[in-house]
């Protein structure tokens, strides 16, 4: 399935310190922010506090968390309202999955109140603050969406709350995934899809569905969405492996496990994983067929938009202070804590 790398089987005693991929080299698009980046993180911070009624301390952790940054990464070219979105959307993503992975919120009372906020943003009433979120950006999404986009994001959203819902309830039979399954369910819980049709509402594109239900247009999908989340899995398997995750929520104890390699030997294959991603990628993108000159440029906004979230996505994690990535990629190994925590 994955191009061949050389590696080690696991040793008798555990490492101290690992070699992270040379994943910026590897990704070979050129990098842009958007510059509204510093409008858009002050109306983020205003949202988290009016909107999501977020305060001090847990206010600062999502600041911190800088999900606005992730937006002006990966839409560079989206003017201030529709970056705003973006960045609020980023926001609830965060929030929503604290809070579903956490147990804090049945996952299934959200799920239809988010879903249903989606159908009906302004007439929806709900007084759950997870759905309030969703009428505050969704509200503002429809406004310039097209229908076509509009439901490629709820089918989108519909599948990243099922796929988190499984997870959790595979977590609590204490289910353990093969590489393939794990593979499955990583390209829904990472909650990228709904973030491509945030590509053309940025671009006020609503490209028709024969093109966006044709094999090569879903195949760089695909490769897009595995390369965001395998390079988020290698940037956050320190943290996780210290906060005591279960091994089979991240593709490197995975790897490990099934293929019997060592920390090193499972950091490269992912490693391998991403650069592979990238070259389904070009592959798919030079085969792409012609539905006319109009849709044909809308396309290529398309297809550019999936390389910023590649490249904008890869950067964004290597800048968040979240991830703590040297310059030598040399990370040492932080001591397993007795409890979970976020990731």
């Amino acid at each position: 399935m994955f191009s061949t790398v050389t590696h080690t089987t696991t040793p008798d005693c555990e490492p101290s310190q690992f070699i992270l991929p040379d994943l910026i080299n590897d990704c070979h698009y050129p990098f842009r922010q958007n510059p509204h980046r510093d409008a858009a993180c002050r109306a983020s911070v205003r949202w988290l506090m009016d909107v999501a009624q977020l305060v001090e301390p847990e206010i600062r952790g999502y600041i911190d968390v800088d999900a606005n940054g992730l937006a002006v990464a990966c839409y560079p070219d989206a003017d201030a309202f529709h970056l705003q979105v973006c960045s609020d959307f980023s926001n609830w993503l965060f929030i929503a999955d604290d809070l579903m992975e956490s147990g804090v919120v049945d996952i299934r009372e959200v799920h239809e109140s988010c879903i249903s906020a989606f159908r009906d943003p302004i007439n929806f009433d709900t007084e759950r603050l997870d759905a309030k979120m969703c009428k505050s950006f969704f509200s503002r999404f429809k406004e310039t969406a097209g229908p076509g986009c509009t439901e490629r994001f709820i089918y989108a959203s519909e599948l990243y709350f099922a796929a988190v819902a499984k997870q959790v309830d595979d977590r609590a039979k204490e289910h353990v995934y093969d590489l393939e399954s794990y593979i499955a369910l990583r390209r829904d819980t990472g909650g990228v899809k709904p973030c491509f049709s945030l590509i053309e509402f940025v671009a006020r594109i609503d490209l028709p569905d024969e093109v966006m239900s044709h094999p090569v247009v879903k195949a760089l999908e695909e490769a897009t969405n595995d390369h965001v989340c395998w390079h988020n899995d290698i940037l956050s398997y320190n943290k996780e492996q210290s906060c005591g995750h279960a091994p089979w929520e991240n593709i490197v104890p995975m790897i490990m496990h099934e293929l019997g390699l060592d920390l090193q030997g499972a950091m490269d294959y992912a490693g391998q994983m991403c650069k592979d991603a990238i070259q389904r990628f070009d592959s798919n993108r030079a085969i792409l067929p012609s539905w006319g000159e109009e849709v044909d440029r809308q396309v290529a906004i398309y297809i550019e938009g999936l390389q910023h979230w590649m490249v904008g996505s890869l950067r964004w994690h290597l800048d968040c202070p979240r991830y703590a990535v040297p310059p030598d990629r040399i990370i040492k190994l932080l001591p397993k804590r007795p409890y979970k925590c976020g990731a």
